[in-house]
């Protein structure tokens, strides 16, 4: 059901906000359903498997081919790795957002630049900085770009989201679960 979300989520941000899921700004609103890993140990699996699923629509609605598996792998690794920190960090919620954005903004700009020379881009976008021999300064770019997205998915719309759902019954259903786990 997590993976549906997610993946649901993100083709929706697609469809109707462009590039915004993708690309090298990003501000993919499904990233906020990472703050479920809050709840359950059952969200990380939930959440990378809806990333790959993503990923893998985007390769057919971009055209990045081949390279497209390069976001299917380490984006799903970076949304798997930010989703356990979040796990593993739940009882301070605030400091267990951070891994979703650390984990993304470390992982998703080493790959990036090899994409989007793949499927065009030649310059660090609202720059003219060429991609070509510039890999540290489109790095920087994208630790900056998506560091700064996601941290406002997680911060703007994941905690408060996080606070609504710990408002309802969820948490206590999920509770026997999590307290088997531990």
């Amino acid at each position: 059901m997590i993976a549906a979300a997610y993946a649901a989520l993100t083709l929706f941000t697609f469809a109707f906000l462009g590039s915004l899921a993708w690309g090298p700004v990003q501000f993919r609103v499904s990233e906020a359903l990472c703050v479920l890993a809050l709840f359950t140990a059952d969200a990380v699996p939930g959440l990378a498997l809806g990333c790959a699923i993503a990923n893998l629509a985007n390769i057919v609605l971009s055209g990045t081919g081949m390279l497209g598996m390069l976001d299917v792998v380490f984006g799903t690794l970076a949304t798997a790795l930010g989703a356990y920190f979040t796990w593993r960090n739940r009882r301070r919620p605030a400091l267990a957002l951070l891994g979703p954005v650390i984990a993304n903004a470390v992982i998703v700009p080493a790959y990036l630049p090899l994409m989007l020379q793949g499927i065009g881009y030649y310059t660090i976008p609202f720059t003219n900085i060429a991609l070509e021999g510039a890999y540290p300064a489109m790095y920087a770019f994208g630790l900056l770009a998506t560091g700064i997205g996601e941290a406002v998915v997680m911060y703007v719309l994941g905690l408060p989201l996080a606070r609504s759902l710990s408002r309802t019954t969820l948490p206590r259903q999920l509770g026997d679960d999590v307290e088997q786990r531990e």
